[in-house]
């Protein structure tokens, strides 16, 4: 299964996904990359801002239903 397929069933589950959580799940550290690409092929992709405990932003990735 590729990144972006893997990416897009997680998504589908109506689970949402940070890059620390894409990492785990494919072994990968290009989960923006893979989020361009959907978005290019169509699909509406939500990006929230997280601040972490130590003051570092992250965005988590979800699907627009």
């Amino acid at each position: 299964m590729s990144q972006k397929s893997t990416l897009l069933a997680h998504l589908k589950r109506g689970k949402s996904i940070t890059s620390l959580e894409f990492l785990k799940l494919a072994k990968s550290m290009t989960l923006a990359e893979r989020v361009r690409d959907l978005k290019e092929d169509g699909y509406r992709i939500k990006t929230t801002m997280l601040t972490l405990r130590n003051g570092k932003r992250v965005g988590r990735y979800s699907l627009v239903k």
